[in-house]
């Protein structure tokens, strides 16, 4: 199963690269967002996918799931929607104040088409 993650995370890592090389600003925010999904989901990967209790005192079992990956990805979902939103803000107001939302043309280049 963690194989199968681990290459889930990685398309998503690649389809986030791809995305962020375009010249959209709302597939740069897009590509962003898949980005944090795969590291959300290689962290949980790494973590180990297995079945156990509640680490609890006071309880005998055999197995025990660390609840630390769990802990690390909430706080990272969090911060990750937090920039996400703020991502959307600042393309929503350039795009109000310049009309477009071409890379090139945020930059002020002049394409010789």
């Amino acid at each position: 199963m963690e194989i199968l993650m681990s290459i889930v995370s990685g398309i998503l890592f690649m389809c986030a690269t791809y995305l962020i090389l375009s010249r959209s600003l709302l597939r740069v925010i897009i590509g962003t967002v898949l980005l944090s999904h795969g590291a959300h989901l290689m962290i949980l990967t790494m973590g180990g996918l297995k079945k156990g209790t509640v680490p609890l005192l006071g309880e005998n079992s055999s197995s025990y799931t660390d609840p630390l990956p769990q802990a690390l990805i909430l706080t990272a979902i969090v911060i990750s929607f937090g920039v996400t939103a703020l991502f959307l803000v600042l393309a929503y107001r350039s795009y109000q104040e310049l009309k477009t939302d071409d890379m090139n043309d945020l930059k002020g280049c002049e394409d010789d088409e």
